[in-house]
């Protein structure tokens, strides 16, 4: 498996199949602009991308500057369509048991019932919606960690939205007994309630997924897209020009694999 650096980020080059194929164990994490911007300025996050095991691209604009930057990415793959592939994949496999944490009360419940009766198991053995800023309460976060060991999942699917997601893996990752693989899946356990609607899938290819998104909630997302997003492509220049200066040089680098020939349809262009 292949790795294409954007900015001080190494993504991970496979398909979905390769991915599901591949995910026995470890933590994803799936970079977008927004994710990359603030990897420019945020140690902690940047640490907490470091010990990411999958590094997944979730953006078409990421998946069109890596063809710019000469490294093409095989495929989007987003946390949105990564979930529902993975529990559809396991879904004659007892050894997986996903627990839900995010998104606001009674939507992480209403999620793990759609998606139990889609299976026809119960693959989601646990949910639970945390309050707002819980992750400054460590007497919540501890909370939640029992509750999570009690269920026995063995999969820990969390949507509070990024950076909050990636650092509470990264902070918790090693108090949880039975986890095997964590997955930060942002707006996901929305969706699968059927609490906000994705952008149609023309929208998406095209890229313009976080229009439809700010169009949606232009109160929570207009400064994410409107003033954070565009530095993006600034830094994008940069690395076009052999210009950039990756932050936090003295931190552990991220793992890049060796690069290797990427069989995939969608490298013609």
């Amino acid at each position: 498996m292949s790795s294409v650096k954007l900015l001080n980020t190494a993504i991970d080059n496979l398909t979905m199949a390769e991915l599901l194929l591949k995910l026995n164990q470890g933590v994803v994490f799936t970079p977008n602009v927004d994710h990359l911007v603030r990897l420019q300025k945020d140690r902690e996050f940047f640490e907490a991308y470091s010990t990411a095991d999958f590094r997944t691209c979730d953006s078409k604009i990421l998946y069109y500057i890596s063809r710019l930057l000469g490294s093409p990415i095989c495929e989007k793959i987003s946390g949105s369509d990564l979930f529902p592939a993975f529990y559809w994949y396991h879904r004659s496999n007892r050894d997986i048991k996903i627990f839900l944490l995010g998104a606001a009360e009674g939507v992480a419940a209403e999620a793990q019932r759609r998606i139990n009766a889609k299976v026809g198991r119960e693959i989601i053995v646990g949910a639970h919606s945390p309050s707002y800023g819980f992750e400054n309460n460590e007497a919540e976060c501890q909370k939640l960690i029992d509750l999570v060991n009690q269920s026995e999942a063995t999969v820990l699917a969390i949507g509070v939205g990024s950076p909050k997601q990636e650092k509470f893996i990264y902070k918790y990752r090693d108090q949880f007994k039975n986890i095997k693989i964590f997955m930060a899946i942002g707006a996901t356990i929305d969706f699968e309630a059927g609490n906000v609607s994705r952008a149609p899938r023309w929208i998406s290819e095209m890229g313009l997924e976080w229009l439809h998104r700010l169009l949606s909630e232009p109160r929570r997302l207009w400064k994410r897209y409107l003033i954070e997003g565009p530095s993006f492509f600034w830094y994008a220049l940069l690395q076009l020009l052999d210009l950039y200066v990756e932050p936090f040089a003295d931190a552990k680098p991220q793992e890049q694999k060796p690069s290797s020939p990427v069989k995939c349809d969608s490298l013609l262009i």
